[in-house]
Formats: structure tokens, C-alpha cells, sequence
């Protein structure tokens, strides 16, 4: 069994704000040799380059092998472990920055599933691009500047190669979840879909589509029906005014607020807590 090694390079001062690399190195493992379990704060891209081991997180368990690419994604906790016959042998690159989100997004990788299995990708386009940011490495500036540019063009290798149907779709979701969420936490608020939009950092028109395909209705209506459950809420539960339940739940017209509410559940809020008051 060949011996075990470890080459590898941080990082100092020079990083830059939209994406930097971190770290970089190859390593030889010992049998049995285990990461974890931990949390990384930067995301690290490992490629095998021979023997196999295991990935592990909350949700996922994966017997990797020599070809396979993993990603550890910051704030998750994971572990990973070479084997005790055939311990692994990987290059590794890790990043970070404000478009390092994006740019994975757009590739295979997810949290659900973190790894490219063998054969996705050429192996070569992967061990080539690793070898290109190892070899720029450096302590200045320029360095820095060289092994981002070189990152970029692998992160461009797994982009290309990616499903983007299914990834497109997947970030589409991304989209309609964010935007979901805002909604649900800032729904007491005079919000707009332009303010929607702007959160989730896409145009008022692409917004519309995401949150179409996923929820079958628009923000705006998804926005007056949740307001509406939580006004159904206050009603049953609170002896507050129906204008008071109007303004707590973000509708600034009292009349617009009956109105509405009487579209969605066929009677006016005063009939809607008479029901329910009777059903007790």
C-alpha cells in the first residue's frame, strides 16, 4: 500500500468578496482516516483520485470511489472516512464568496444529493482544473486573482456538463420557496411583489413564472390568501375588530379586506367568527 501524504495550501489575507479560493491540496489517507464529524465554513470540492470511502451527513450516506466528486457545503455538519483496504487518495479545492451559492446552484451538485458519480464528467476535466488552481497558488494578490480565475473555469467545467432542465428547476423552486418564506414573515407589512422580487433577487416577471409553476398561483395571490388563514386564525381565536384583524394582517382598506375575504371563503369575516363561535 502506497504511504500516506498530504499537500496542501491556504489561503492568507488575499481573498477576494464575490468568490476566492480557500484552501487547496491533495492528500493520500490513511486506512480509516476520518474527517468529522464537523462543520466547514467554506464549500470544498474533492475529486478521488483513487480508492473509496464514505460520505455522511444527516441525509445522506455514500460509498464513494476513484472518479466520484464530492462537495462539502458550508454550515452542514458531515463526516467522511477512507476505507481501511483501499483508503482514498483526492485533490481538493475550497471556496468561498457571495457568488460561490450561485455558481454551485448551477451545477449537479445539492444538498440532497452532494457528489457526481463517475462518468458524468470527464475525469481529466476535473483532476486538470484542480492541478491548475494548486499550481497557481501563491501569497499575492496576483495569486489569489489566478486561482479564482482558474476555479471559475472549473466551476464552468461542471456547469457545462450539468442537467440544466432539471437544475433550472430546481432553482426555480429555490425561487418560489424564498420567496414563500418572506411572504409567511412579512405578511403583517404593506409588501409588494416588487419587494418580494427584490429579496429573492430576480425580476418581477421571473418571480411571477417561478411562483406560477410551483404554488399555481401568483405571489400576489398566494400574499392574500395566506393573509386571509391568518385572519380566519384571529377571528376564531381573538375578540379583536374585524378592522383591527384587517390591519394586523397587512390590509390597509377594511373594505377591500371583507371583500377579499369574502371571495375566498363564500361569507364575511362577522359571519365567518358567528360560525365558528356557534360550533364551539
Amino acid at each position: 500500500m502506497s504511504e500516506s501524504y498530504k499537500h496542501s495550501y491556504k489561503v492568507g489575507e488575499n481573498l477576494l468578496n464575490s468568490l476566492s479560493v480557500y484552501n487547496v491540496g491533495y492528500q493520500r489517507c490513511e486506512p480509516n482516516y476520518q474527517w468529522g464529524p464537523g462543520v466547514r465554513d467554506h464549500y470544498c470540492i474533492h475529486h478521488i483520485l483513487s480508492g473509496s470511502g464514505y460520505y455522511c451527513t444527516k441525509n445522506v450516506s455514500k460509498h464513494l470511489e476513484a472518479g466520484d466528486t464530492f462537495i462539502l457545503y458550508p454550515g452542514v455538519e458531515l463526516r467522511y472516512q477512507a476505507d481501511a483496504d483501499m483508503p482514498w487518495e483526492y485533490a481538493w479545492a475550497g471556496f468561498m464568496g457571495a457568488d460561490a451559492a450561485s455558481l454551485i446552484r448551477n451545477t449537479e451538485f445539492s444538498r440532497d444529493t452532494p457528489y457526481i458519480l463517475k462518468g458524468r464528467i470527464p475525469e481529466e476535466r476535473i483532476r486538470e482544473g484542480l492541478e491548475r488552481i494548486y499550481n497557481a497558488k501563491g501569497n499575492t494578490y496576483e495569486a489569489a486573482v489566478a486561482m479564482t480565475g482558474e476555479l471559475y473555469s472549473l466551476l464552468a467545467v461542471f456547469m457545462h456538463y450539468a442537467d440544466h432542465e432539471e437544475k433550472e428547476k430546481e432553482i426555480q423552486l429555490t425561487y418560489a420557496e424564498k420567496a414563500e418564506s418572506y411572504i409567511e414573515t412579512n405578511y403583517s407589512y404593506p409588501i409588494t411583489v416588487e419587494e418580494i422580487a427584490s429579496y429573492v433577487g430576480i425580476s418581477r416577471s421571473h418571480l411571477f413564472r417561478s411562483f406560477q409553476n410551483y404554488m399555481n398561483r401568483s405571489p400576489k395571490e398566494y400574499l392574500t390568501e395566506y393573509r386571509i388563514k391568518q385572519a380566519c386564525r384571529l377571528l376564531r381565536e381573538t375578540t379583536l375588530s374585524v378592522s383591527a384583524i384587517a390591519y394586523s394582517v397587512g390590509f390597509e382598506n377594511n373594505l377591500y379586506f371583507s371583500k377579499a375575504f369574502r371571495k375566498q371563503k363564500g361569507k364575511s369575516p362577522s359571519e365567518y367568527r358567528k360560525s365558528h363561535s356557534e360550533n364551539r
